[in-house]
């Protein structure tokens, strides 16, 4: 799938494409169901199905001393939005230009005259524009004006709650990936490049491929029964540790998979680590003995959750 910058010359054979707009970050079922809308609009008039999303998050460029919060980065949603059968991501990035931008200027200017949209589709709760000046009502207000149909989704509702990325967050930050994983219809998963650390996990037989955290959502720091997915598609089952690893110093925020019954250099090689049952919070410890007692008896309780989660 192909992805499009918004600053660039849209390709003709993307002119008048339906265009589900939104930041879309974590692509839970709420986001699903407006994408859907877009994809099955655009099918069924035999036009491209283009799926927009902002980068960096208007969050960021607003408070950017705001704690990382992401769900996904920009490679996962792509990847996302292809596998839910659309044609094309189209990148809006947010800077100074886009925030200052009324939202009627925004609709005329960024969506009738650069890009030509047949269709646009919205959650009921998307803003836009300058001051979120533009809303769904605003949006086919203006859009009817150019000649631009507009749609709008509802909500998609779980235990009589909206689902929304906030809900998914709590979940995440309190320890339940299942609780994230049924709003987002599959584990939350980070993906980063393998770094070389400090080679202590490979010291005492448990080596791990270490990831930075980036701009990611910090989930409850401690040890999760997670999945690997190696740069080759394999999946592979392991324990994880994230945090600031407390038995050792400097202490440094990490992603630390051990992969069991996995042999190989991952090094400057870039895996995705889905996060499927907590176990634990970190904890610091009086030496490696202990540590590496806890750290066994972490394996047998990944593989145990694992082995009933996949039955």
């Amino acid at each position: 799938m192909i992805r499009l910058d918004h600053r660039d010359p849209l390709p003709p054979e993307y002119r008048g494409a339906i265009i589900a707009l939104g930041n879309f970050d974590g692509f839970h079922l709420g986001h699903q169901a407006v994408v859907g809308e877009a994809i099955d609009w655009a099918r069924r008039e035999e036009r491209p199905a283009i799926v927009a999303t902002f980068d960096p998050h208007p969050v960021r460029y607003f408070a950017p001393d705001t704690a990382p919060f992401r769900l996904t980065t920009l490679d996962q949603r792509q990847d996302l939005f292809e596998a839910a059968g659309a044609d094309a991501m189209l990148v809006f990035h947010f800077d100074a230009e886009l925030a200052s931008m009324p939202a009627e200027e925004w609709v005329s200017g960024m969506l009738e005259g650069d890009f030509d949209a047949a269709g646009l589709v919205t959650g009921e709760d998307f803003t836009f524009g300058n001051g979120r000046g533009g809303n769904p009502d605003r949006l086919r207000a203006w859009a009817a004006d150019l000649g631009i149909e507009t749609r709008k989704v509802a909500a998609v509702s779980d235990e009589a709650e909206p689902v929304s990325s906030t809900r998914i967050r709590e979940a995440l930050r309190a320890g339940n990936p299942q609780g994230a994983a049924r709003l987002l219809t599959r584990p939350f998963a980070m993906r980063g490049t393998v770094r070389h650390g400090d080679k202590r996990g490979r010291e005492i037989g448990y080596p791990t491929a270490n990831l930075d955290l980036g701009s990611y959502l910090r989930p409850r720091f401690g040890i999760y029964a997670v999945t690997g997915k190696l740069p080759d598609g394999r999946v592979v089952q392991g324990a994880a540790n994230i945090g600031v690893r407390p038995t050792f110093d400097p202490p440094r925020e990490l992603l630390e998979p051990y992969l069991f019954d996995f042999s190989g250099d991952l090094y400057g090689q870039e895996i995705e680590v889905a996060f499927h049952h907590f176990i634990r919070p970190e904890a610091k410890f009086e030496g490696i003995d202990p540590l590496v007692a806890q750290m066994r008896k972490d394996c047998e309780d990944a593989r145990k959750l694992l082995s009933a989660t996949a039955t």
